[in-house]
């Protein structure tokens, strides 16, 4: 099984470093285009918003088609976004560029985690979804601080390096990946969970949890500013620990979820999540307490997403795909949030970087509300779910 699964993990770990890599070259990316913090900040807003919105169109377009080929379409348009972004001089060109790469990763971390589903027995799900996921982790681990560390002397040469990862994530779908069917799904059944209001109540944890990450960590850089004195060796060294402590925490999320109920799970987590947020201005204030705030954050970063689409499975495992993909998109619309809230922060009421971190601790509270109100049993909604996933009458095959 580990065969199957490590190409699919290095499928989301590209699009994790492609995701993520913005945040830690912003300042540069600002300089070099002409532009403010904020509107740099804005890259990762209509990036993470076109996923959104991409996902279930690309989804429905390549639905007919085995997982592996929907892949392999999907990192084509992936790589020459991202070549096209590598060579652009002006913010509009990086911005169309930008979105351009999201079409092509829209579909891509959806794909592959209910690719995992299938080929995982349902013992093991939890763990085989948190090793697929684990690309994305280990993108914070090391995409983010290398990618920042490569685009010291030029931030171009980042996005190259994220070129050629998406090119070798292709090649390894190419080679290591069997021929997955799953039920194929119009545009129309896609959005039909969406009429649930159980499934837009699970929904909306993913989208206010991430909201409350990236109001902050779109502006790490400058939010650490004073710990790390300007030093990028030292910003690199923070990020890695806030990304060890991510896929720490995704690896304890698979286990976790495993053994206990998913719901407590996340709820543990983002109480840890908002006390960490909470703290964010005094604990960036010196060097040694910011490491050990960034690895706390990180854990609890980590865990998020494997109890959501755990929970979101037992909804109905005949309509994983649907759902999986659902909640891809609802993740990157509380990315597309969280850091346009942050840049409008900092732009109309003259917040400091680090003054995002109370802002997130309060959305993250305001998710964790929301999350207790979601815990009754989904097991009446289950055939209904059903009914979404059954728009191709032959079942799932590898």
């Amino acid at each position: 099984m580990l065969k199957r699964l490590l190409p699919l993990a290095l499928a989301t770990f590209a699009v994790g470093t492609d995701g993520y890599v913005i945040a830690g070259l912003l300042p540069s990316i600002a300089a070099d285009l002409g532009v403010s913090t904020p509107a740099a900040g804005q890259l990762v807003t209509v990036f993470a918003l076109t996923m959104a919105l991409s996902a279930p169109v690309m989804g429905a377009l390549t639905g007919g088609l085995d997982r592996r080929s929907a892949l392999l379409i999907a990192f084509s348009v992936f790589v020459i976004g991202n070549a096209v972004t590598a060579l652009g001089t002006s913010y509009e060109v990086v911005m169309a560029a930008r979105i351009v790469t999201a079409a092509g990763a829209g579909i891509i971390t959806s794909a592959a985690s209910s690719t995992a589903a299938v080929i995982a027995p349902p013992e093991r799900r939890g763990r085989a979804l948190a090793f697929v996921l684990g690309g994305l982790t280990l993108a914070t681990a090391l995409g983010l601080p290398l990618g920042t560390l490569i685009g010291r002397t030029d931030w171009h040469i980042t996005l190259w390096v994220v070129a050629g990862i998406g090119l070798l994530a292709a090649v390894g779908i190419a080679v290591g990946l069997p021929r997955v069917m799953l039920p194929a799904a119009a545009l129309s059944d896609r959005l039909r969970p969406l009429k649930q209001g159980r499934v837009l109540a699970l929904l909306a944890v993913t989208s206010l949890a991430f909201l409350g990450v990236y109001t902050l960590y779109t502006y790490i850089a400058p939010a650490l500013r004073e710990a790390t004195g300007g030093n990028e060796s030292l910003l690199t060294l923070i990020l890695l620990v806030w990304g060890v402590g991510t896929l720490a925490g995704n690896i304890i999320a698979g286990r976790l979820v495993d053994r206990h109920d998913s719901t407590r799970v996340l709820a543990g987590t983002l109480v840890l999540a908002t006390l960490a947020l909470a703290l964010t201005p005094l604990a960036t204030r010196a060097l040694v307490p910011t490491l050990v705030w960034a690895a706390v954050w990180g854990v609890t970063g980590g865990v998020i997403v494997v109890p959501q689409q755990h929970r979101l499975i037992a909804l109905s495992p005949a309509a994983a795909p649907v759902l999986l993909g659902l909640n891809a998109s609802a993740l990157y619309i509380g990315v597309a949030l969280g850091s346009g809230l942050g840049g409008l922060a900092q732009e109309w009421f003259g917040l400091a970087p680090a003054e995002l971190g109370p802002v997130a601790a309060g959305i993250t509270a305001l998710t964790l509300l929301w999350h207790l109100g979601t815990t009754r049993s989904p097991a009446r909604l289950a055939p209904m779910m059903a009914a979404s996933a059954s728009a191709d009458p032959e079942k799932s095959k590898a």
